[in-house]
């Protein structure tokens, strides 16, 4: 049985509360339908869908790849005496290779939660990372996380300095992740994202963070957004996503990659590595 040659490694389903708005059986019975052989579900900051999600895949016929949007506590950056910032994130998304890998993951969610979370923002340091990274996969973000922020705004060695430590948590086991929704900051980074790649031996992975099923929900998921913002519809100053931001079939990626197809050859070799349920 052939399959097809993309695997989606960043999927929000409807328990990435007001933000994914895709049914995991849904989910199952597509990736089914599109010949995909497994595929990977990455809430933010939570696996309420888990048990669930490995139920559907698998009655499906399908790998579930069990991970996590994990939101990473940017460091200081000092700023004024005396006045207390608010703590900001970056984002990490971390596939479960194992039950090893699930049980870190397990871990480093609830840290999140119970000893870091401020406000409403859930967030754990890159240093809480250290001997909870076995069995785990990391991807680097694309222009959300950390990684791409640092490129956008012109710090190159900290940049530098960030992708050691990671590649220090995640030996053998971290991707260079390439996003392209037809967003300014993903191309202005998307070039030296392949530079920090190849000279650092690093692969390419080429993922869509999918929010929904088809293209045509985009207006619709749209005001689910605002909805969760409390703003309105044409507030400029709102966070969007892109009609970009679905569950593309194979040859679409392939397509959209096709000066990079080693970054769609690696969602195979991903799901590959994994093998937990």
């Amino acid at each position: 049985m052939s399959f097809a040659p993309f695997v989606h490694l960043r999927v929000r389903s409807a328990y990435s509360l007001a933000e994914g708005a895709i049914k995991l059986d849904k989910l199952a019975s597509l990736t089914k339908s599109m010949m995909m052989p497994a595929v990977a579900v990455t809430d933010r900051d939570n696996l309420f869908g888990a048990l669930e999600f490995g139920q559907y895949a698998a009655g499906a016929g399908v790998q579930p790849i069990i991970g996590c949007d994990l939101a990473i506590r940017r460091e200081e950056e000092g700023g004024i005496a005396g006045v207390v910032k608010a703590p900001q994130a970056d984002w990490l998304a971390l596939l479960a290779q194992n039950e090893q890998g699930y049980l870190n993951l397990l871990h480093l969610v609830s840290a999140a939660h119970l000893r870091f979370k401020t406000g409403t923002l859930s967030a754990i340091p890159l240093g809480e990372l250290e001997g909870h990274t076995d069995g785990l996969i990391a991807l680097t973000g694309g222009a959300a996380g950390a990684l791409g922020r640092l490129l956008a705004d012109r710090q190159e060695v900290a940049a530098g300095h960030l992708l050691d430590r990671l590649k220090d948590l995640f030996p053998d086991r971290l991707y260079i992740e390439l996003q392209r929704h037809g967003e300014a900051v993903e191309r202005r980074v998307e070039p030296m994202l392949i530079d920090l790649a190849y000279s650092h031996g690093l692969p390419l992975v080429a993922t869509n963070d999918a929010h929904f099923t088809a293209a045509d929900m985009f207006e619709a998921h749209d005001v689910l957004m605002c909805i969760a913002q409390g703003t309105l519809h044409d507030d400029p100053n709102r966070r969007r996503l892109t009609p970009e931001h679905w569950l593309k079939p194979a040859d679409a990626m392939r397509t959209l990659f096709a000066d990079l197809p080693e970054a769609c050859d690696n969602t195979l070799v991903v799901a590959r590595r994994c093998a937990y349920m």
